[in-house]
């Protein structure tokens, strides 16, 4: 069944085509990853999906999108006093009470803290908590109204290698549980060979598709980065 369809679509930013007649279909329950060099347009897309940027072409969803977004940069003041549950009430589409949020209120931002194991973040300050943690609230915020589709954009950007691997299983089952569509944009190979069903390489134009076991392979990756590139296979646990 089919969720979402992408066609020809075309993007400028200051005038340079950024995004260059690029279609796809995802269906529901899909996880495709977007993989390709920087300033590939891969988070220009993504932001024409979700409605910020100027497109040609048509993006035609078949189900009304309840979009879940994890950027990869949430830029904010560190030293105005915003806690985590703040963060949360002023974000929600729904209206919790923000002065008085109702006990169930709270409870219910703990609980979607707790399936990132960031419950005792609740009371502390944005400004406060690592790159780490603020992923982890991100994408807890994400899932908090309950989403039919996620996107994230390089979710685990500026993360050590541990917390990269932490916050990818997380999101992986969420997904699941949540019987969610995805959409992720990474760098990491490895994280897509095992995290996507698809994979869409783009550089401005779309150069490939298709499973990740056919799609990343020597000649597509040399192809889409540009130079000699050798794949290395490992589990990534």
């Amino acid at each position: 069944m089919l969720f979402l369809e992408v066609k020809n679509v075309s993007i400028k930013v200051g005038g340079e085509k950024v995004v260059d007649n690029v279609s796809f279909t995802i269906k529901k329950g899909e996880n495709v990853a977007i993989i390709g060099p920087n300033g590939a347009g891969k988070t220009t897309l993504l932001r024409a999906l979700l409605g910020s940027a100027r497109y040609q072409g048509e993006v035609i969803w078949h189900e009304k999108p309840i979009i879940g977004y994890v950027p990869q940069k949430f830029d904010f003041d560190k030293t105005v006093p915003f806690t985590v549950e703040e963060f949360f009430l002023v974000y929600s589409r729904k209206s919790k009470g923000f002065w008085f949020p109702s006990h169930a209120a709270v409870r219910e931002i703990e609980k979607y803290l707790k399936y990132v194991k960031a419950e005792h973040l609740l009371k502390k300050n944005l400004g406060e908590i690592s790159h780490g943690e603020l992923q982890r609230v991100l994408i807890a915020q994400a899932i908090f109204e309950r989403p039919n589709i996620l996107l994230l954009d390089e979710p685990t950007a500026s993360v050590d290698v541990e917390g990269e691997r932490t916050i990818y299983y997380l999101v992986k089952e969420m997904i699941k549980d949540f019987s969610l569509t995805s959409i992720i944009i990474s760098h990491d190979l490895h994280v897509v060979h095992d995290f996507a069903d698809r994979v869409i390489c783009l550089n401005r134009k779309m150069l490939c598709e298709g499973a990740p076991n056919a799609v990343l392979n020597k000649e597509n990756l040399s192809a889409l980065y540009g130079g000699d590139i050798t794949v290395y296979k490992h589990d990534h646990t």
